[in-house]
Formats: C-alpha cells, structure tokens, sequence
C-alpha cells in the first residue's frame, strides 16, 4: 500500500494557475487544487514511505519556482 498526503502550498503572488498546473504535471502528484485560505494549492500526493515522499516533496514541489513554502499532511485512514 502506498503512502498517501495532502500537501498544502503557498506561492508567489499571482503565480497560482501557472504552479497549480506545473504541480499537477509531476509524475506522484494525483491531483492539485487552488483553493482559498493561508495556503493557495493543495495537492494529493503518493510514494512508496516516508523518506521517498519526503524527496518527492524537496526535489519535485519545493523546486517549482514560485513555491514559497509546503505543509505536508500524511492520510491515517
């Protein structure tokens, strides 16, 4: 079974579509949203344990130019 989380991201002003959409594209990502609130993106996200979806998260969101900062949620049930 595959770990599953919500990772809540905040960026750049006025960048949200653009990362929404560059997010949506990374391959672990199943789906993005923007949404309202303190942070502007949530997307659900999948990987094999912790260690791998903590990289996914460093190298692959974290890197988008534009991301300012994520909050990652692992899914318990």
């Amino acid at each position: 079974m595959s770990l599953r989380a919500y990772i809540f991201v905040e960026v750049a002003q006025g960048k949200v579509m653009e990362i929404r959409d560059r997010i949506s594209d990374i391959k672990g990502v199943k789906e993005a949203h923007s949404v309202t609130g303190p942070y502007d993106i949530i997307a659900r996200v999948e990987g094999d344990d912790v260690g791998m979806l903590g990289e996914f998260i460093v190298s692959r969101i974290q890197a988008v130019p534009g991301v300012v900062r994520t909050l990652t949620n692992i899914i318990v049930e």
